[in-house]
Order: C-alpha cells, then structure tokens, then sequence
C-alpha cells in the first residue's frame, strides 16, 4: 500500500548544510514502518532526484539513522545560499515537494 509521506512522517524538513548543501530530513512515526521503508530502499536518490527534477548526481547522500527512525538526505542546492535571486537563505522551505511524496510502505 502506498501513503503520503506526512501520513507516516512525524517531521518532515529541510535545512541548510553549508552555503552549498541541503539537508532534508524525514522522522518516521513508527518503527516498523521505518524498517520496511529502510530494508527495501523506498527513498532513493533516484527518487528524490526525479521529485525535485535533479540530476540523480547532485543527491549526495541517502542515509537511514536507525536510532531516530530517520531518512537524512544531504543535496546540492541549485545555486548557494545568499547569492542574488536566492530566495531561501537557510534552506527551510526546500522540503515541500516531500509533502507529496508516496512510499510503498507493505
């Protein structure tokens, strides 16, 4: 069965890493629910490269942080942060195309 990421999801964020980077993090509510997203990879690179039209090279890292029931996710930014036409300095509203995001969670 597929749901929404904020159907399973009790935080769901972005933020900056550095001027260049992004970090968007995701805090599954349930632990086993966590595990089968996490033991058949359903948030990938791929995924979140197609979700924010990316090339699949500028996600640096997918990482599953088992003690926090978390998927972390570190990314290029399309251009640095404070640069003129940058419209979101710290990187806090990068997330929101995660809000559509279905995973199969069976």
């Amino acid at each position: 069965m597929k749901r929404r990421l904020p159907e399973i999801a009790k935080v769901i964020r972005s933020k900056n890493a550095g001027p260049y980077e992004l970090t968007l993090d995701i805090l599954i509510r349930d632990r086993a629910i966590y595990e089968r997203l996490r033991d058949r990879k359903r948030i990938t690179a791929d995924k979140i490269a197609a979700l924010y039209r990316l090339p699949v090279d500028r996600i640096l890292d997918v990482i599953y942080f088992d003690p926090a029931k978390a998927v972390k996710i570190t990314m290029l930014r399309r251009c640095p942060s404070g640069v003129p036409g940058e419209t979101d300095v710290y990187g806090a509203q990068q997330h929101a195309p995660l809000l559509d995001l279905e995973v199969e969670v069976d």
